[in-house]
């Protein structure tokens, strides 16, 4: 084969190369075909890396002498197609050709070739030279990469799954320990996917894992609580139980005991908003009732024995004043009253602290009655303690009573104001009330002063109290102010 092209320069000045033999000589595999796509030459390295020899494919169809199909063929065979309709360059970057071995068996190849036009006399495409280069290492090399990245990733998944395992399991130890019960429950029929250390003591170590709360429990059901789950599944809005009784069967005695359980119901919602679950967590809170329950028993049964009590001070009264000293009976036990009034109050309020405006009312219930178009109230809602709430309640009575006598309720017209209000001191706030009387008789001091006077003037009884009493022709006026 002579030289390809008389146009170059360089060419030109060697004429004596010999191109055929050039190639045959190079390193790359080189295979020349005419445009049927015939074998017409190729160099010891194409048959090295065909691993045929130059007898079985001289003169040969392309295709015939590597047969191909499907992809493989198609991509090949374009290629071709285009360096003889363009007369120009084509390149395969990568393709997959099987060929065969010489014991006829098969193994995978890549290749990458160029296929070059070479013209005749007229220009027409005569021959196309393929380089074709194995790159079938290169490929194995880059799966081995890949590979590696795959086996890489595979690794971190491993070990991201593995925190969370580690994570999940520090999770489940806390809940386990947890002093609240908690327990999920997952589907319609609520079935125990987990219950921590506190639930199962509470239900007496049942088995429960795997089991509706209908089998493990069937006494709560018969109370309701099953419906209550239905009904957070199908309204997705959590339960709240406050305080409630709940019976609950020794699985070893078969006795029932009951408790009293602070609770919630939180229905488990998927992102799609679907709920799939039901978790529990609360708190058993029997003793605490159980404590309260007596508490309150005792205070009623002290309310009880004092009432006996002051019942016996005003029979010991009656026969002590005797028919002369009838007056004098009548103001004793009205403060007796009085003082059973603030006495009452603070045993609604477990003797804890009273609302100060419920003072006031009902100690002028007792006294003066309860005419409320009389009176007028007007202050913030603030408590008073035990000790301040029965002072409170005796002062109002003297101030009453004096107003039934002298001031503005001894006629049909008077009205009292009574105002409360806090006030900033140096070093604490200070509860102040007034007592304004209006539209009674003129109002003129005392010559003397008797036990009500004394008992106002002495205020909450605390030493920094402060008392002001203004006998005013227009009407009583008193200020209370006390260090809260």
């Amino acid at each position: 084969m002579g030289p390809a092209s008389g146009d170059n320069p360089i060419l030109a000045r060697v004429p004596e190369i010999d191109f055929e033999e050039l190639l045959s000589r190079s390193p790359n595999p080189y295979v020349l075909l005419d445009t049927n796509l015939s074998i017409v030459w190729m160099n010891d390295a194409y048959l090295k890396v065909t691993m045929r020899e130059r007898g079985e494919i001289l003169h040969r169809n392309m295709f015939e002498a590597f047969p191909s199909e499907g992809e493989s063929y198609h991509q090949l065979k374009e290629s071709f197609d285009r360096v003889i309709e363009t007369g120009e360059t084509d390149e395969i970057a990568h393709i997959r050709y099987d060929i065969a071995n010489p014991d006829g068996s098969f193994d995978t190849h890549y290749w990458s070739a160029t296929h070059t036009p070479l013209s005749d006399a007229d220009g027409n495409v005569a021959y196309i030279l393929q380089h074709t280069v194995n790159i079938t290492e290169l490929e194995e090399l880059r799966r081995l990469r890949e590979t590696a990245g795959v086996v890489e990733r595979a690794r971190n998944v491993e070990k991201r799954y593995r925190n969370a395992a580690d994570e999940l399991v520090r999770v489940t130890n806390l809940i386990e320990q947890a002093p609240g019960f908690v327990a999920v429950l997952s589907g319609e029929d609520h079935r125990f996917l987990l219950a921590n250390a506190a639930y199962r003591t509470l239900v007496g170590d049942r088995d429960l894992i795997g089991r509706t709360v209908s089998e493990a429990l069937p006494e709560v059901e018969e109370q309701g609580f099953v419906g209550t789950l239905d009904r957070v599944r199908q309204t997705g809005k959590a339960y709240f139980g406050t305080r409630e009784r709940v019976a609950l069967v020794d699985p070893e005695t078969g006795s029932e005991n009951e408790f009293h359980l602070e609770f919630i119901f939180q229905p488990i919602a998927e992102t799609n908003g679907e709920v799939t679950g039901v978790f529990i967590q609360g708190y058993d809170v029997t003793e605490e009732v159980e404590a309260e329950e007596r508490q309150t028993l005792l205070i009623n049964e002290l309310n009880h024995r004092v009432k006996n009590t002051l019942g016996i001070v005003q029979g010991l009264a009656q026969q002590s004043f005797g028919g002369s000293g009838e007056k004098r009976l009548d103001v004793f036990v009205a403060r007796l009253a009085a003082l059973a009034s603030a006495h009452n109050l603070l045993t609604e309020c477990s003797w804890k602290t009273a609302n100060l405006e419920s003072i006031i009312r009902r100690s002028l219930a007792a006294t003066a009655g309860s005419d409320s178009d009389r009176f007028s109230f007007d202050g913030p809602a603030f408590t008073l303690e035990p000790q301040q709430a029965v002072a409170l309640a005796m002062i109002v009575h003297e101030l009453a009573t004096n107003a039934l006598k002298y001031g503005a309720l001894s006629n049909g017209n008077g009205q009292i104001a009574i105002r409360w209000h806090m006030q900033d001191a140096e070093d604490a706030e200070r509860l102040v009330i007034e007592w304004q009387e209006s539209g009674g008789p003129p109002v003129s001091e005392p010559e003397k002063r008797g036990f009500g006077s004394r008992l106002i003037a002495r205020g909450f009884g605390n030493r920094h109290d402060s008392v002001t009493v203004d006998y005013a022709p227009h009407g009583l006026y008193c200020r209370l102010e006390t260090t809260v």
